[in-house]
């Protein structure tokens, strides 16, 4: 079963991460230095690309799997409460779950039928839900995994228990959403910061070259290395400023 902790990037998807990234810092060397030798110096730096696309489609990956999760103890409640049993509940999830994701080969389609396989084994229901909690990391997953387990065995009331566990995730997903929107200005209004430096230099380079001829001989290549340095580690610090999960 699939490891939500690790994503496995494509060659396609490694090749132009690496590309993107070699061309995003050889411009950046070059607006700053004129210089094709400092721009090729920096085109290793592209390598870093993989590793940041890698964590960003793994967090989009796990973003859709907690909404998926959500629609699924949806469904679940809705079985339940017409009265079937927790065993042929899961029976019967897929095709309602389906109707809700619309897509057959989404991540957790796939959980719930190895959830179903699993029961079929001859496994205890709630050990491929404890499994698929620690696989994926979702704290949502992990505390209805855990009360799911107790219920059971107690002869609790497990539409209740589930009910009560979608209701608390949608909540708590409206509010990371509303959230969301007001972090998303603030998100592009970093991007343009980090890019309106280059930008000015690259633009004053080419409306007015000389003004910056003081600045590529003698100590200037200091200076330029110094202002390169500091205007990446505020792009560095920007960005993860701007990822911080809520």
């Amino acid at each position: 079963m699939t490891d939500y902790s690790v994503y496995e990037l494509s060659r396609v998807q490694r090749l132009a991460a690496v590309a993107v990234g070699a061309a995003l810092s050889g411009l950046a060397s070059w607006l700053m230095y004129r210089q094709l030798a400092a721009a090729l110096l920096a085109v290793p730096l592209g390598l870093l690309g993989p590793r940041v696309l890698r964590e960003r489609l793994k967090r989009r990956r796990r973003d859709r799997l907690r909404l998926h999760f959500k629609s699924l103890l949806q469904a679940l409640a809705s079985l339940l409460a017409a009265g079937r049993s927790v065993e042929n509940a899961f029976e019967a999830l897929e095709e309602d779950l389906s109707l809700l994701i619309g897509d057959p080969q989404a991540d957790m389609m796939r959980e719930v039928r190895a959830v179903r396989l699993r029961m079929r084994s001859g496994d205890p229901i709630e050990a491929p839900l404890l499994d698929f909690a620690e696989r994926s990391s979702l704290e949502e997953a992990a505390g209805f995994a855990e009360v799911f387990a107790i219920g059971k065995r107690s002869g609790g009331d497990l539409v209740e228990v589930v009910r009560r566990s979608a209701a608390m995730i949608g909540e708590k997903m409206e509010v990371e959403q509303e959230l969301g929107v007001l972090m998303a200005q603030k998100r592009l209004e970093s991007r343009i910061m980090m890019a309106m430096p280059f930008a000015f230099v690259g633009l004053l380079g080419f409306v007015s070259g000389g003004y910056m001829d003081g600045l590529r001989q003698g100590a200037g290549w200091l200076v330029l290395t110094v202002c390169l340095l500091l205007l990446a580690g505020c792009c560095w610090w920007m960005y993860r400023i701007m990822e911080i999960r809520i």
